[in-house]
C-alpha cells in the first residue's frame, strides 16, 4: 500500500490558472496524492490561460507533457465537480487538508456561508469541521467589503487566506517563478520543506 500524504486541490474560475498548475506540480514533486476537483469555469480558465485541458484528458498525462518525470513521485485522482457522493465529501476520508487555487469570489462566498452546493464547497466545509488545513488562494482585486467580511468569517472558522500576491525579493525572472512563490507558500502551510523559491536572507 502506498504511503503518501493526501491533499485536496480545488481549481475555480478566477483568473490565475498558472497558480493552480504550479501548485499541483509542487505537490506532485513532493510525493503527494492529489484529490483534484476543477469547476466548470476552472476548466475554462486553465484552457484559456494555460492551454491545458483537464476535462477531456487525464491530468497526469497533461502534467507529464508539461513538466516531465518530476511529477511521477505523486499521484492524481480526479473527481466530478458536481459529485457530492465522492469520498472527499466525507469527514471519514482522511486528508492533510485542502487548497483552493485560484479561489473565485463565488467559491469564497459559498464556503464562508456553508452552501456546499458542489464538491469544492463541500470538501472545504469538511476540512473546516474536521479541523484540517484549508487554504484559499483568493485572486481578486480590489476587494470590496463583502469579500473582506467573507475572509474574516473564514479566518475565524480556521481557514488560511493566502492572496495570490507573489513577492519580488527572490528576483523572479519568469511567470513560473512568481507562481512558484505562491505554490511554496502553500506547501509551507502544509509543513513541507521545499526549495521552490529562495527564502529571505538565504
Amino acid at each position: 500500500m502506498e504511503n503518501r500524504r493526501r491533499v485536496i486541490v480545488g481549481v475555480t474560475g478566477a483568473s490565475g490558472g498558472i497558480y493552480a498548475l504550479r501548485t499541483i506540480r509542487a505537490f506532485l514533486i513532493y510525493g503527494f496524492e492529489i484529490h483534484l476537483v476543477v469547476s466548470d469555469y476552472g476548466n475554462y480558465v486553465l484552457k484559456d490561460e494555460c492551454g491545458v485541458d483537464f476535462r477531456n484528458n487525464e491530468p497526469m498525462d497533461v502534467l507529464r507533457n508539461l513538466f516531465g518525470d518530476e511529477v511521477e513521485k505523486g499521484k492524481i485522482i480526479k473527481y466530478n465537480f458536481r459529485d457530492l457522493t465522492a469520498r472527499i465529501s466525507s469527514g471519514s476520508f482522511d486528508t492533510d487538508g485542502m487548497v483552493v487555487v485560484p479561489c473565485s469570489v463565488k467559491t469564497l462566498s459559498g464556503i464562508a456561508n456553508g452552501i456546499s452546493s458542489n464538491l469544492i464547497e463541500r470538501s472545504a466545509d469538511v476540512c473546516l469541521k474536521e479541523n484540517r488545513q484549508l487554504v484559499l488562494v483568493f485572486r481578486e482585486t480590489p476587494l470590496n467589503l463583502i469579500h473582506i467580511q467573507n475572509m474574516l468569517t473564514l479566518a475565524q472558522a480556521g481557514a488560511k487566506i493566502l492572496p495570490a500576491s507573489p513577492a519580488f525579493y527572490q528576483k523572479p525572472k519568469t511567470f513560473e517563478d512568481l507562481a512558484d512563490f505562491i505554490a511554496g507558500k502553500i506547501l509551507s502551510l502544509f509543513k513541507v520543506e521545499h526549495n521552490l523559491y529562495k527564502k529571505w536572507g538565504e
